[in-house]
């Protein structure tokens, strides 16, 4: 048996640690590891046409997956380009392994063509960042930083050169057992003693739910009932905890709706489940507050806790739910209910006139329609800007559908990249691409990467012709807009001259029938919308408190739009509330 080189031992052990696919583009010091992937059947290299894309749909299949996810990039520009994707997966927690492979080991230090330091440039999308200068490093170095990924949730980034690429492998290597999984965390018993105690002497009682709550809604849902509670999310614990829930009093933040702002803070307690919700201006200060967290480092940096329990919500939930009191009395549950309903249906009358006759289309009557046609277990993926709005607003979570945006990082140009790594792990499964014009424009190359591995994508473009949530900023702020204008080209036109289904809708009635012929397509598809740029309402009279990150009042009157079935869902849970 041949004697392995760097490159295929890097490629091996990755195989081990289920890597499916690595997302790149190829290059000079990359070429070793790329032709070691080609000759290993346990792995596939996915050509994107920007390492920017590499990144982000590698963050997405991991998002989905569970598990590991590579990309790579080659010296220099290469791999810088990755920068911005790998910053979106480590704010989102996804396991991914970056290698960022550098200029000959010689020249590190001397001014190099295409010289860069990727042990610096990626210091702060990481938790681990090293570089292979010696093959004695392999294979402790790669499996050191697989295990970051996985084990802390996010980013491991490992540059190496590639004549080091191409050397051989050290001999009688220690190659152990890599960590796959993730364990489940549980509080101290002291802990759960403390909450218990806290939740008995609440009279209201309030849940605020984040990302943390994946696979705890079961649990969530016999606590809320056991003590009475609201249960109110932010945007990345909406596709977590908000189907089947008849406590629902909706989302709080900068694109809240409903009673989840009155009921965080009108509370006795409020108890902030897997959340890290970065806008401290929504959360109360005169109120008691206890944080449940798996990452300790994210425990009371938004806010004052009166108690931190560092563990995972489903966990912590088992331990709790038994030992606390029952609690009968219904007034503040109820009261939220009957607030959360009447403000969707305030919000709702607004954009639900003539929508089918308006033109431009109306953006909320296009994700309406999207949320009713996509397949139960759809994956959304959707653009930083306005495509959030309507995601939080108009996309139907139901435990199956999955929906994947650049939520913390808030980066553009996310949701087509994203796309493209969800698709790869199930060709057979509905992944839509919520674009802006905007976002799509951005890396608008890598609609080719759809066409070239077939990948059966249906990219939605929201065309208003502008930036319009900067715009909205900037009207927010008082400022004339500026900058914010897009000429845009026929996206269908440039679909089909690409290879693609392609069709333009500019009449809300060509909406429903575009969008099934899209969906019915086998192959990858793009329905450019053309829709109004004026569709948020501004208030008459700006005020200063409005101005930077969208405080409280900007968001409630600027952002207030339609809300689509969850309307309907809040309507339902006011069957439970008893009438006077």
């Amino acid at each position: 048996m041949a004697k392995q080189n760097v490159s295929e031992q890097f490629v091996d052990i990755l195989v081990r640690a289920g890597v499916k696919r690595m997302y790149g583009v190829v290059g000079d010091s990359l070429n070793p590891v790329v032709d070691a992937i080609r000759r290993n059947s346990g792995i596939d290299w996915i050509q994107v046409r920007h390492e920017e894309t590499a990144a982000f749909a590698a963050g997405a299949e991991a998002q989905i997956s569970g598990s590991l996810a590579a990309c790579a990039g080659s010296c220099g520009p290469g791999n810088l380009h990755l920068i911005n994707g790998l910053y979106d997966a480590h704010r989102s927690m996804a396991p991914v392994l970056a290698l960022a492979s550098h200029i000959p080991s010689s020249e590190i230090g001397l001014g190099y063509f295409q010289e860069t330091h990727p042990e610096l440039l990626f210091q702060e999308c990481s938790h681990y960042n090293e570089m292979i200068s010696n093959p004695q490093q392999m294979p402790r170095l790669l499996q050191t930083a697989i295990q970051h990924a996985i084990g802390r949730g996010g980013v491991s980034v490992v540059s190496m050169p590639g004549d080091i690429a191409s050397q051989p492998a050290p001999e009688r290597s220690i190659e152990h057992a890599l960590v796959t999984s993730r364990p489940t965390v549980r509080p101290g018993d002291e802990e759960i003693e403390k909450l218990c105690r806290m939740v008995d002497e609440a009279k209201r009682v309030t849940l605020f739910c984040g990302s943390g709550t994946a696979g705890a809604h079961a649990e969530v849902m016999e606590f809320a009932e056991r003590v009475k509670s609201p249960v109110g999310h932010a945007l990345r614990g909406k596709e977590w905890i908000q189907y089947d829930n008849p406590y629902d009093v909706g989302m709080s933040g900068l694109l809240g709706y409903g009673a989840a702002y009155e009921a965080t803070n009108e509370c006795d307690l409020l108890i902030l489940l897997g959340t890290d919700f970065p806008y401290n201006a929504f959360l109360p200060d005169d109120v008691k507050i206890v944080q449940v967290d798996v990452r300790p480092e994210h425990l009371g940096r938004r806010s004052k806790l009166d108690l931190a329990i560092w563990g995972d919500v489903r966990e912590t939930l088992r331990c709790l739910t038994p030992r606390v009191k029952p609690k009968d009395d219904r007034k503040f549950l109820d009261r939220m209910l009957k607030k959360h309903a009447d403000a969707l249906e305030g919000v709702v009358k607004a954009y639900t006139r003539k929508v089918e006759k308006h033109i431009p289309i109306h953006p909320e009557y296009v994700a309406s329609v999207l949320d009713e046609l996509a397949d139960d277990d759809a994956v959304f993926t959707v653009d930083t800007g306005m495509c959030n709005v309507w995601a939080a607003r108009y996309l139907s979570p139901n435990g199956k559908r999955r929906v994947i945006g650049s939520f913390s990082h808030g980066s553009m140009a996310n949701a087509l990249p994203q796309a493209i790594g969800a698709q790869f792990i199930d060709r057979n499964r509905q992944v839509v691409s919520m674009s802006g014009d905007g976002g799509f424009t951005m890396l608008m190359g890598d609609f080719l990467t759809l066409v070239q591995y077939e990948l059966p994508v249906k990219v939605v473009v929201f065309n208003n012709s502008s930036l319009s949530m900067v715009e909205l900023e900037m009207l927010v702020a008082g400022l004339p807009s500026f900058g914010t204008t897009n000429k845009n080209p026929d996206f269908a036109a440039i679909a089909r001259a690409a290879g693609a289904y392609g069709v333009r809708v500019e009449k809300p009635k060509q909406l429903e029938g575009a969008l099934k012929d899209a969906f019915k397509h086998k192959g990858p598809a793009l329905v450019d919308v053309v829709t109004d740029p004026n569709a948020l309402s501004i208030p008459p009279k700006i005020s200063a408190e409005m101005v930077t990150g969208f405080a409280l009042s900007a968001s409630k009157i600027v952002l207030d739009g339609g809300v689509g079935r969850m309307v309907q869902m809040a309507r339902s849970n006011l069957r439970n509330v008893p009438r006077p």
